[in-house]
């Protein structure tokens, strides 16, 4: 966020206000969080392709007389 001040701007902010702003840092903080977290979380189509591949190259080796270790 950019911020732009005013030399001779006079705000003033009642407790609820403070209070509100207070809670939508919280909740963006939050959101921030979550989103970051999902984005390193392993998705389960790539957990299951992953499976896939591995059951398909134990089959391979198999079909070749070799067992997986």
């Amino acid at each position: 966020m950019t911020a732009l001040t005013a030399p001779r701007a006079v705000v003033r902010t009642t407790g609820f206000e403070r209070m509100l702003l207070t809670t939508a840092a919280g909740i963006d903080r939050f959101v921030a969080t979550r989103l970051e977290r999902r984005a390193a979380a392993v998705r389960p189509v790539a957990a299951q392709s992953a499976a896939g591949e591995a059951r398909s190259d134990a089959l391979a080796m198999g079909s070749v007389g070799m067992l997986p270790r």
